[in-house]
Order: C-alpha cells, then structure tokens, then sequence
C-alpha cells in the first residue's frame, strides 16, 4: 500500500507540473478582470471538469486510438508532446510568460480555450496520460490526473489573490522563469525517452 501511494504521489506530482498551475495564474487574472466571483468559480470549475475528462478519455482510449486508427507508435507521441513542452518552457524562460494572453477572447469561451485546452490538458500532459498507465497502471493513473487536476483547480480558485501577492513583492516573473525551466527540462527528456525508444524498436527490429 505505501508503495501504490508513493507512485501516486510521484505520478501526481509529475502531472502537475505538466499542467503547470503557474501558468494559469495571470492569465486567469487578466482574462476574468471585472468579473463575478459566480461567473469566475463557474468558469474555472468547467474548465477544470472538461480538461479532467479529456486526460482521463486520452488514458483509457487514447494507446488504442493512436496505435490502430492513426498508427502511431508512442515513441512519437512522446517526442511530439516533449518538443511542445520544451517550447513552451523556453518561451517562459526568455519573455516570462507561458502563453498570450488574449484580452478580446468572449469570456463565455475561455473555459474551452485557452483554459481546458490547451493549458490544462496540452499536448504534453496529453501523451503523458497515454504513455504513464503503461508503467504505472490504469488506476493510478487515474487518481494522479484527478489529484493532479484538483490541484491545479485550487490554485485556480485563488488565481487572484495568489496574483495580487506575487505581485506585491514583484516575484511572479521569477516564479514563471523557474517553472518553465523545470517544463523545458521536462519536455527534454520526455524527447529522450521517444528517442530511445526508437532506437531500441529500430535495433529490435534489425536483430530480428
């Protein structure tokens, strides 16, 4: 039991950076500005319930989907969502922002998009989803992406306050420097990992 709760709190951990909270923060707090608290709480929980049920639809079809209906092998799965990652990273790292922010975006809209996808589930936490039950099984898996959403759901709830904070002291920058480090360093070796499981197929396949 102390070992399946480990793995969880690991692969909970992992989801959560890939979803980054962080990243929701400013933006959360520019694209609701002079909104209701009713109409903020009912955006972030849609957003919240439509990336969740995509993560979760993407862990249990999503290895069938890509294998036999696009004939995909995970290993690009796996550099595809890597290179997104790293990008997205480093454009944190260089201008200190995760994405552009879109001021003239409906409000009605921003729960879909940006929001649900592709800040919470991107194409990196995507084949993450698909690629994790394979280690680590379809259960837990499935609490990782719940916690790891519920998580990413409380930070947004105080989006404003933690904004209002961050700012106070003028270390949001900073803060977003740092993650997109980490997600860069992140989306590289999950490009590491496609590439050698490539290589690996590919020498398998010449052995044989």
């Amino acid at each position: 039991m102390n070992d399946m709760l480990k793995d969880i709190l690991i692969a909970t951990l992992y989801f959560v950076v890939l979803i980054n909270p962080v990243s929701k923060v400013s933006v959360l707090t520019v694209l609701t500005s002079g909104h209701a608290r009713s109409d903020f709480t009912r955006l972030t929980t849609r957003a919240s319930l439509v990336a969740g049920g995509i993560l979760l639809m993407a862990m249990l079809f999503g290895d069938v989907l890509f294998r036999f209906v696009f004939r995909l092998e995970l290993y690009s799965l796996r550099l595809a969502g890597g290179s997104v990652l790293c990008f997205i990273g480093f454009n944190a790292l260089r201008r200190g922002l995760f994405f552009e922010q879109d001021t003239q975006t409906r409000f009605e809209e921003i729960a879909l998009v940006p929001l649900a996808c592709p800040m919470i589930a991107g194409p990196a936490s995507i084949a993450a989803a698909i690629t994790l039950h394979a280690q680590e099984g379809y259960l837990r898996s499935g609490v990782a992406i719940v916690l790891a959403v519920a998580i990413n759901h409380i930070v947004m709830m105080f989006s404003r306050q933690i904004s209002n904070l961050l700012g106070r002291y003028n270390v949001l920058g900073a803060l977003v420097r740092l993650t997109g480090l980490i997600v860069m360093s992140i989306g590289t070796q999950m490009v590491l990992d496609g590439v050698s499981a490539w290589l690996l197929q590919t020498l398998a396949k010449k052995g044989a």
